[in-house]
Order: structure tokens, then C-alpha cells, then sequence
């Protein structure tokens, strides 16, 4: 129940006059039954914006960070993402990938929609980085389509590290469903998966225009922090 209040009288009306979104293709989601949204991960305000712009209720599967926090600032912020149809999914350890493909089978046995962000973690650039193939298994296994979906402009709005975001129109793209029925039973082919997952990718390009870069964004991320923890440790001494 209080998905809906944040949706349509707390949250909704406030990210519309915010970013003031312009949705296109949102006849492309499916009215009932189960089927993947996949998209580009570019702000923090993703998490709330494409939910608000949709007319049935999406589940994403976040980070657990935001679920552990102590005190009460930790337990209102579980309470506000769980409120808005977040699921935590611990992502350290060998075994994080199978818990989120096992919560978000959940999510589609249940003939619900299931949001994903193929990347696995949010743009710190604006780019569109190599997807991870969880996003396949499920769309194979459940044998669901998937809507891929482009998010415009809320990097701007939002970029990383900013916490309050600024007035920027936003555009939110939805393409065609890929069906990928051809697979069935060929969730284990570690060959079909990159298939898979690249045409998704793909088709979140398409729609969203961003440069793309054949590399996992998290090991992006941790190379760029290593070279800039590197340089705090050793600091360039001016030139004479």
C-alpha cells in the first residue's frame, strides 16, 4: 500500500515536477504478467523515476548498503527502499550473483515486473559499460521478455555524488521487448549468455545514445581509484 502512497502522492508528483520526464514507447511494457525492464544506471534518482513513470508496480533488486545502515537514519532509509520495491541483494562474495538471480526469479514467478540494470553498478561517467549476464539467465530461465529501457538526462541532473538534484528535463525511452524463447533450456551456455546480454546492451544503446565501453563499469571504478589513490600516495613534485 505504501508503494502506491510514495508513488502517486509523496515521491511521483515531486520527481515529475523535478526532472519534469518525457516517456516515450511505455506502450512497449507489458499491462500483466511477468517480463524484465533492463536499463542504463546513470543516477541515484534511476532507482525512483522509472517506477514513477510506470503504470504497474516494477521491483529493482539494489545494493544491500542501503538496507544495513545504523540507527534510525539506517532503518528509515531499509524502510523507504523497501517501500518503493526495492529488494537487497548483498554483492560481495563469491556467491552474490546467484542470490540475485534467485530473488529475482522471485520476483518473475510471481508474473510481476523485475527492473535491472545489466551494468551492475550506476555510470560514473555517463557511459554504457559491458553488461553483466545475470540479466540473461533470468530472461531464459523465467522465459520472459525484456524491455529494454534508456534513461536521458539524469546524469546531469544527478551525477554521481551530488545529493540533491538540479531542475534538468529527462527523457525515459522504452524499446521493443526481445524475446528470447530461442534460448530456452540454454541458460547454462556460458556463449548463449554473452549473446543474450549483448543484445540487450545493445538495444539500450540504441535507444540511449551513450558511448559504450567493453568493460565491466566496476573494474572501471576500481582501476581509476587505485591511480587515484596512487597519486595521494605519491604526489607529483613540481617541476624546477
Amino acid at each position: 500500500m505504501f508503494y502506491y502512497v510514495l508513488k502517486y502522492v509523496l515521491l511521483g508528483p515531486l520527481l515529475r515536477v523535478v526532472f519534469r520526464p518525457r516517456i516515450e514507447g511505455l506502450d512497449h511494457v507489458p499491462g500483466s504478467g511477468a517480463a524484465i525492464v533492463a536499463g542504463n544506471h546513470l543516477s541515484f534518482s534511476d532507482h525512483f523515476l522509472m517506477p514513477a513513470v510506470l503504470k504497474r508496480r516494477i521491483t529493482f533488486l539494489a545494493k544491500a548498503e542501503y538496507f544495513t545502515g545504523p540507527g534510525l537514519k539506517g532503518r528509515l532509509t531499509a524502510f523507504f527502499f523497501r517501500s518503493a520495491g526495492q529488494i537487497p541483494v548483498d554483492r560481495s562474495g563469491k556467491e552474490a550473483g546467484k542470490a540475485a538471480i534467485r530473488e529475482g526469479l522471485g520476483v518473475l514467478d510471481r508474473g510481476e515486473l523485475l527492473g535491472i540494470y545489466p551494468e551492475g553498478t550506476r555510470s560514473h561517467d555517463g557511459r554504457l559499460y559491458k553488461g553483466k549476464v545475470g540479466v540473461a539467465v533470468m530472461a531464459i530461465r523465467a522465459g520472459v521478455p525484456v524491455v529494454p529501457c534508456a534513461m536521458i538526462g539524469t546524469f546531469e541532473a544527478q551525477p554521481p555524488g551530488r545529493k540533491i538534484p538540479k531542475l534538468h528535463p529527462v527523457v525515459i525511452r522504452f524499446g521493443e521487448p526481445l524475446d528470447f524463447s530461442r534460448y530456452a533450456g540454454m541458460e547454462g551456455e556460458k556463449a548463449v549468455l554473452r549473446a543474450v546480454t549483448d543484445e540487450i546492451v545493445h538495444a539500450i544503446l540504441t535507444l540511449s545514445g551513450q558511448e559504450y565501453v567493453d568493460r565491466y563499469a566496476a573494474d572501471v571504478k576500481a582501476e581509476e581509484a587505485g591511480k587515484a589513490a596512487q597519486g595521494r600516495r605519491f604526489p607529483r613534485l613540481p617541476h624546477r
